[in-house]
């Protein structure tokens, strides 16, 4: 993405006057530029001079020339409005309570940093991917939702959003729950009506999708482990048909098992209650699912004393740094996993049909539904109940 090694991009603002944003390779001389030219510096690091006193600010401006020249900075002068200001506008328009907040990545590589958190794989994508972006308006609810707002680069008007996430994501081209990013009109208005009608239903309908493929992702590990060592203990020999040694390596594996279980289910405790909540099998071809789901809140109930020890545990340890040794910290997990075995069965045996309630309650109806993530569980048999006699050493 070539840009000048330094440039100062001017654009105006209703209640700021001139606003001036530098970029660059060598973005130091040209805010040396705007500095020495009077203009004063925001606290997001755009600068401004108001338009009050045309006389004042005729003399600024020929400063400015003087200084850019002086510093071998470029001065673009843009047709479209302040961003700050269009972002604090749509905020404003969007159902809820929004803020929006100037971003400013005025080295080439500093927009390097919203590649982590960019939950897309469309045009937006591809202008980060092309375009020196030097500004971006971030949009928030306080309930967790990041959207990024960018002038379309190549075009004199509208702009471009995205969803911003802080959940590990699939690779964006190859994942159906991504989020697309959309082309917004010019006007704050129409673009809020945009967001607020396409965008942000789209954005739940993902969130739900994804948060449905963890679980069923979690369950499908448990399931394959689970029968992995059922088999073993039912034949005696290992997975290549090598003869176990002694009844203790059953019982080491047993313990592995667990430890494995929970860093799985404590997927399933953390994604699947939000989807549960959503569910209504009246309302479906599957009333008669109603039972499986009671089950399985009952299950995520009563998993609820190991959850509370884990993260009371991690929140502990997060401010005392390595404190737990890897072994024990394996120990610990092995521990929940053993205490939270019948609700991991229960999940297991209904697993079908939590599926099946939750694709049926994705945000939006059976629209949402035309292009599904793909099926991650197909019928299959339960496992056998894991044996009681290890909860005596909880």
């Amino acid at each position: 993405m070539p840009t000048p090694s330094a440039e100062i991009t001017l654009t105006t603002s209703r209640s700021l006057g001139l606003v001036a944003i530098a970029s660059g390779e060598k973005y130091p001389q040209a805010n040396q530029a705007l500095e020495e030219a009077g203009f004063s510096r925001l606290p997001n690091g755009a600068f401004t001079t108001p338009l009050t006193d045309p006389r004042a600010t005729r003399t600024t401006a020929s400063a400015l020339v003087h200084r850019a020249h002086e510093y071998g900075a470029t001065i673009t002068t843009s047709a479209r409005p302040y961003l700050g200001d269009i972002g604090t506008e749509i905020a404003a328009r969007l159902p809820g309570t929004w803020s929006a907040e100037l971003e400013i990545y005025s080295h080439p590589l500093w927009q390097e940093d919203l590649w982590p958190m960019l939950w897309e794989a469309g045009e937006i994508y591809r202008a980060l991917e092309d375009h020196h972006i030097p500004f971006a308006s971030v949009l928030k609810n306080g309930a967790g939702t990041e959207l990024l707002l960018i002038e379309r680069p190549g075009h004199r008007s509208g702009y471009l959003l995205g969803a911003l996430t802080d959940r590990e994501q699939e690779d964006p081209h190859d994942d159906p729950t991504t989020p697309r990013s959309i082309v917004l009109p010019a006007d704050p208005g129409l673009a809020a009506h945009a967001i607020a009608h396409s965008f942000l239903p789209a954005y739940r309908r993902a969130l739900h999708n994804q948060d449905l493929n963890t679980v069923l992702r979690a369950l499908e590990r448990i399931r394959e482990e689970h029968q992995t060592l059922q088999a073993i203990k039912d034949s005696g020999r290992y997975s290549d048909g090598v003869p176990l040694g002694n009844s203790r390596l059953i019982t080491g594996m047993e313990r592995d098992f667990t430890d494995r279980a929970w860093l799985s289910f404590h997927d399933v405790l953390e994604r699947a209650p939000i989807l549960l909540t959503r569910c209504r099998p009246v309302a479906t071809h599957w009333p008669q699912d109603s039972a499986a789901l009671t089950r399985l809140r009952e299950a995520l109930a009563n998993s609820q004393d190991a959850w509370n020890e884990w993260n009371d545990l991690r929140n502990e340890l997060y401010s005392i740094p390595r404190t737990l040794p890897a072994h024990e910290w394996s120990q610990v997990r092995g521990q929940l996993g053993l205490a939270v075995l019948p609700a991991i069965e229960t999940w297991l045996t209904d697993s079908e049909a939590f599926e099946r309630q939750v694709r049926a309650a994705v945000p939006g109806g059976p629209a949402a539904l035309s292009a599904p993530s793909p099926r991650l569980l197909t019928a299959r048999h339960a496992p056998p109940p894991s044996p009681r006699a290890a909860a005596a050493h909880r």
